[in-house]
C-alpha cells in the first residue's frame, strides 16, 4: 500500500494505458486500478456520418395531410 501511495502517478499512467493495477495490503489484494471507459463527447458524435449520407430531394418537405395525421 505504501508503495502504491508513493507511485500513484505512475500507476495511474499504467491504468490509463490499458494495464490493470492490483494494489495489495500485507500480501492480500485489496483494490484494482483500471482506466475509466471514456464516452465520446456528443459534439464528436453529432454529424459523424454527414459526408456519407445523402438525403433524397424533398426529404424535409411538409408531409401530405393524410400521412401527417398519423404523427399527431
Amino acid at each position: 500500500m505504501h508503495e502504491a501511495k508513493s507511485q500513484l502517478s505512475r500507476l495511474v499512467d499504467l491504468a490509463e494505458n490499458g494495464e490493470e493495477v492490483v494494489i495489495q495490503r500485507s500480501g492480500r489484494s485489496v483494490a484494482r486500478l483500471v482506466a475509466v471507459q471514456r464516452q465520446r463527447p456528443k459534439s464528436e458524435a453529432f454529424g459523424v456520418l454527414s459526408d456519407e449520407i445523402e438525403l433524397a430531394e424533398g426529404f424535409d418537405d411538409e408531409l401530405p395531410a393524410e400521412l401527417a395525421e398519423h404523427f399527431r
